[in-house]
């Protein structure tokens, strides 16, 4: 079994009320072959490194090789960070309408920007990027960016989706899939 650690997104009530919507979609689009873990983090409604990014290390440190790690929103940016600081042995790290922080992006006095991010996550992980092209929040423009400073992920925007991506994650898990086949 393959184990998908799932990073919620900030802000109040997301892990119950907003992020467990993906979390139930991945889980379903995924079926038995996959654990989705989806811990909760720490003040989610003031997402900041200094307590994020030690609660997210303890959840990679439990991983077994080859886990898929999934962070949507600021969980994603703070989540690349976290890899970026301890990578461990991965089978892909997947990013749902993530703010890019740095030239381009958004501006953030608490996160700085990781300009040299490719060089710091495990090498040959897959990366994939999704954004939805309807995204209220964090303005697609920001899959640009990660595509650009992660030479080779794989972007995918989705038509007409928003920054929840309209709660359907059927094309991550497909995706997912598509790189670990299952050897039944």
């Amino acid at each position: 079994m393959r184990e998908v650690l799932f990073v919620q997104g900030g802000g109040p009530d997301v892990h119950a009320q907003w992020d467990v919507h993906l979390v139930e979609s991945l889980r379903r689009a995924l079926g038995a072959a996959y654990e989705v873990r989806y811990p909760p983090m720490p003040d989610e409604e003031d997402p900041r490194l200094d307590t994020w990014v030690p609660a997210i290390a303890r959840e990679l440190a439990r991983l077994r090789p080859g886990a898929v790690v999934v962070g949507h929103s600021v969980g994603g940016t703070v989540l690349l960070h976290a890899l970026a600081d301890a990578p461990p042995t991965l089978g892909a790290i997947v990013l749902l309408a993530a703010p890019y922080i740095g030239e381009g992006g958004w501006e953030s006095e608490e996160i700085a920007p990781l300009a040299d991010l490719a060089a710091r996550l495990p090498a040959g992980v897959p990366v994939l990027l999704y954004h939805g092209d309807a995204d209220a929040e964090v303005p697609v423009a920001h899959v640009d960016r990660y595509a650009a400073a992660l030479p080779g992920a794989r972007v995918r925007r989705l038509a007409g989706r928003d920054h929840q991506l309209d709660d359907d994650l059927s094309e991550v898990a497909r995706d997912l899939r598509a790189l670990f086949p299952s050897r039944a």
